[in-house]
């Protein structure tokens, strides 16, 4: 079974920290030494036991703050399946780390306090999440020890998630009610909560499907990141990783922007020949012809490419600490291509509470999500987002500072 990657996500102050602390706690996933320094840091911050949020807030500003401001990636496994968990920002301040935590999940783990419900930026990890593709999601409905276990709670909070992300059609929407301080229904099952006969948080994400197993099946798409001249008598070779479909030994490809066809010749996966590589290998390609490739070209399905597109319409969510602007020029990039865009229209803005879409009157601020229609200053090779990731997902960077201001998403 293929390792499943989730984001954690939910309002700050939510619990998020402390539930990957508790995953990873009990699953018994930390080292000794690890352990310990967790040990010393609680107790020098008073802590009554040990502080499990600081597994994962590993910055010193965080420890500070009390907050996570950066995604923290850990790895655990169980005896049936291996995880890696990107432990997102709750802070709206931060919407552009739980984006880029979420941009390469197969699943999110959204946390709600049982006190306070769907909040404005619980709605808005949400949506993000569906624009970016995920398919699957856990909520862990957080803090049911503060209302005593009440089985009406969390009813109540589980028809309030349901109701917002009825139109957002998740493939899989789970609610497990637990406390990730006392740890009932993360790993182990709690007394208090024996009116729940559902998969603990655990046993629910054991049961999910990776997204890798879903590219595999798609059009080849195969982004160039680096060129291994020829020398001594060694062929060119083209490194990179397979984001969808697969390579066969022997098969037909097209080479973009250039057009021109050839064969796959040899296929390396860690200096060892084979015949077939899948989505999520990352290869070294040796071609049947000599082609001038570069880095940010593509190797892509010849009979289904992706389509050539000199302007595109997508759906951004804008990250920027300062506004959109209007017909202003940014890098857009691309897996590992960046060329010129401006920003020709916004023709709408999308509601987060009520996910209408409204016109886009006004400025484009920091955590807005618009439609809007660019221009290309060389021409782009897109699928929809929805269909292969790749090539249906983009930056926005600023000229002037190099800062990511906007993740896009091919319609």
């Amino acid at each position: 079974m293929q390792p499943l990657r989730f984001a954690t996500a939910g309002s700050v102050d939510d619990g998020k920290s402390t539930l990957i602390g508790r995953l990873l706690y009990d699953a018994r996933a930390i080292q000794e030494d690890q352990l310990a320094a967790v040990e010393r840091a609680s107790m020098r911050r008073g802590a009554r036991g040990i502080n499990l949020s600081l597994l994962t807030d590993g910055l010193e500003a965080e420890r500070e703050q009390g907050i996570t401001i950066d995604v923290a990636y850990r790895y655990f496994a169980t005896p049936s399946r291996k995880f890696i968990i990107a432990d997102s920002p709750g802070h709206e301040q931060y919407t552009r780390n739980m984006a880029t935590g979420a941009s390469n999940a197969d699943a999110l783990l959204l946390l709600v306090d049982v006190n306070k419900g769907l909040l404005p930026q619980t709605r808005r990890h949400l949506l993000i999440a569906h624009l970016l593709g995920l398919r699957q999601v856990v909520v862990f409905v957080n803090k049911m020890d503060s209302v005593g276990y009440e089985r009406a709670a969390f009813e109540c909070a589980q028809a309030d998630i349901s109701a917002f992300a009825a139109p957002l059609q998740f493939e899989r929407l789970a609610a497990v009610p637990g406390s990730a301080l006392v740890g009932d229904m993360v790993v182990e099952r709690g007394d208090a909560l024996a009116w729940y006969d559902g998969p603990t948080l655990l046993e629910t994400l054991e049961q999910l499907s990776s997204a890798a197993e879903a590219a595999a099946a798609g059009p080849l798409r195969f982004p160039i990141q680096l060129v291994s001249r020829p020398q001594s008598g060694a062929p060119r070779a083209y490194l990179g990783r397979v984001e969808s479909g697969h390579l066969l030994a022997g098969t037909e490809v097209l080479a973009l922007p250039s057009g021109r066809r050839t064969h796959v010749r040899q296929i390396f996966v860690h200096e060892v020949q084979r015949e077939l590589a899948l989505a999520g290998d990352s290869v070294s390609v040796i071609l049947a012809d000599e082609i001038d490739l570069s880095r940010g070209d593509w190797l892509v399905d010849a009979a289904h490419p992706p389509r050539e597109a000199r302007s595109v319409d997508l759906t951004l969510i804008w990250l920027g600490a300062e506004p959109l602007r209007p017909g202003g020029r940014y890098f857009l990039q691309q897996a590992s291509r960046r060329g010129l865009a401006r920003i020709a229209q916004v023709s709408s803005r999308v509601d987060i509470h009520t996910l209408e879409e409204r016109p886009a009157g006004g400025e484009v601020v920091m955590n807005d999500i618009v439609r809007a229609r660019l221009t290309l200053q060389a021409p782009l090779f897109v699928d929809s987002y929805h269909t292969v990731r790749a090539t249906g997902a983009v930056i926005l960077i600023d000229e002037a500072t190099n800062h990511t201001v906007a993740a896009g998403l091919v319609p």
